[in-house]
């Protein structure tokens, strides 16, 4: 590829079609959804070979980013170059108008239940939207056996041995790997996530799949090898303000895997960091990334990476914005 400097990236959602979805994410991210039909996921950052983000701005307009990390790794990654041959987190908006199935994802260490070239899966999520169904089920009920959960299968009583919440606008909550989990009934929510896509269903709620008539599969002795019982560290997470102005500036997850901000204001604040890559998603409001001379509006629903080589440069608010600002631990 020839000589690039690199700039603030900015990626098109890649949407897919889940049957607990529905039509919010063409409205919440302001691309259209493609036909009818319900639509549960917005991929907004990823590097996967089935689903690869492309860059929608600049003259590098339609580069995947798995291409920008093989052709400039020192500059997109910094530091971090020499650790990761891919972009180590996967970045979604979730419509989940039913409830998702009851899952589990294996951790990283479970060798035995991942494909090859597939990490585990820590994720979180960031609530958007909510309404009176929504609930979102984290963990085990304390106590909770192996023996429980075999026998709650085959009585459909599973959801009863789940830790659940009703969850509020502005909510978040952290689901390591091996945790139990679901979550819906008309709720949005921004999820972070590492780069896997491996989940077991243990339980489907008795949906059909409309393209198919049929149930959808489920995966019950992997889930259930994968799960980890006792005490976890899942469920709603409290915010840790580290600073008020200009910015008001909330820790919400800090994991070995990822972490995540919440920024809110209006004055001008600075972003990004120092030889390390970032990752901001907007979701409200709107601002101008200012970088050597020139300004990338960012807007409600985006998400954008600011390479390594960019630095900390000044975003400018046009009014009252809230930004995700997302790093990956050194």
């Amino acid at each position: 590829m020839p000589a690039v400097t690199l700039y603030p990236l900015r990626f098109d959602p890649i949407y897919q079609y889940r049957l607990w979805g529905g039509r919010r994410l063409g409205r919440l991210l302001c691309n259209p959804l493609p036909g009818e039909g319900p639509f549960g996921e917005a991929w907004a950052l990823s590097d996967r070979e089935d689903h690869a983000s492309c860059v929608a701005n600049g003259v590098l307009k339609g580069q995947a980013i798995g291409h920008l990390l093989e052709s400039f790794p020192r500059e997109m990654m910094g530091r971090l170059a020499h650790r990761f041959q891919r972009f180590p987190l996967l970045l979604k908006f979730l419509d989940v108008e039913e409830m998702l199935s009851v899952q589990v994802h294996p951790g990283d260490n479970r060798s035995d239940l991942l494909p090859p070239g597939e990490s585990g899966k820590t994720e979180a999520w960031v609530v958007l939207e909510a309404g009176p169904r929504s609930l979102i089920y984290d963990g085990l009920k304390p106590g909770t056996t192996l023996r429980d959960l075999r026998h709650s299968l085959s009585d459909g009583t599973l959801p009863d041995h789940l830790e659940r919440f009703v969850p509020k606008v502005g909510d978040a909550a952290l689901t390591p790997a091996g945790i139990v989990h679901s979550l819906g009934g008309g709720l949005v929510v921004f999820e972070i996530q590492e780069n896997s896509d491996v989940t077991f269903r243990l339980y489907d709620w008795g949906h059909i799949d409309p393209r198919t008539g049929e149930p959808r599969p489920l995966q019950v002795e992997k889930a259930l090898a994968a799960v980890v019982f006792g005490k976890c560290n899942a469920g709603l997470v409290t915010p840790v303000v580290e600073s008020t102005a200009p910015v008001q500036r909330e820790r919400l997850f800090s994991t070995k895997h990822f972490l995540l901000w919440r920024l809110r204001g209006a004055a001008p604040f600075d972003i990004g960091s120092t030889d390390l890559p970032r990752v901001l998603a907007c979701v409200e409001g709107a601002g101008d990334v200012e970088y050597q001379g020139a300004s990338y509006l960012i807007t409600k629903g985006e998400v954008w990476l600011l390479p390594a080589t960019v630095g900390i440069c000044r975003f400018c608010p046009q009014g009252q914005v809230t930004l995700l600002d997302i790093a990956i631990p050194e």
